[in-house]
């Protein structure tokens, strides 16, 4: 992918700083969710400013792992506390719900799928974090993880996705970017 060296300099300050700088944050998210046609990927979430949208697949059965540096570099799609995230063009409804994150911020799910922006998409419809790290993917408009280009295959998490509107909350344990892949 050409961006972990991008990724480094960022968390090396984080850890000998101690701090947690937002990295690349941009704009107040909306709620809203749409879809964009990608060249690689085919039709793919975006939010409301054309930032495409990504899910972490370690993170299932409700719980939040993206935490912290993570949440940095991987920022996550959040909206007001009571809020309703909102359908864009070929976004159904039915299939957007919330989580709360351990932080206490609601963040948006799609078919049960937590969603995040990559700090390294700067513009409209770049996808710059797809198979990032062998764990973060673009969600199609049906409710499904596009792991391959062309968008026509897409395959399903390897778990069940939670119910969209949950209020699991988890901790963060681990080393990297925050995955805290032992949390439970």
């Amino acid at each position: 992918m050409g961006t972990g060296l991008k990724r480094i300099l960022p968390l090396a300050l984080l850890a000998l700083g101690g701090a947690g700088v937002a990295v690349a944050a941009t704009g107040a998210h909306r709620g809203t969710v749409d879809t964009l046609k990608t060249a690689k990927y085919g039709t793919v979430l975006v939010n409301a400013s054309g930032r495409t949208l990504y899910h972490m697949t370690p993170e299932t059965r409700g719980k939040i792992k993206c935490t912290g540096a993570c949440a940095t570099i991987w920022p996550p799609l959040t909206i007001t506390p009571g809020a309703k995230p909102t359908a864009g063009a070929g976004v159904k409804q039915a299939k957007l719900g919330t989580i709360k994150r351990p932080d206490g911020r609601t963040q948006v799910t799609y078919n049960g799928f937590p969603l995040y922006r990559y700090g390294d998409d700067k513009k409209r419809g770049e996808v710059e974090g797809q198979g990032e790290e062998h764990i973060w993917f673009v969600v199609a408009p049906t409710g499904k993880i596009v792991k391959t280009q062309g968008g026509g295959t897409t395959t399903t998490s390897t778990t069940t996705p939670t119910p969209t509107t949950t209020s699991s909350t988890s901790t963060t344990t681990g080393g990297g970017y925050g995955y805290g892949y032992g949390a439970g």
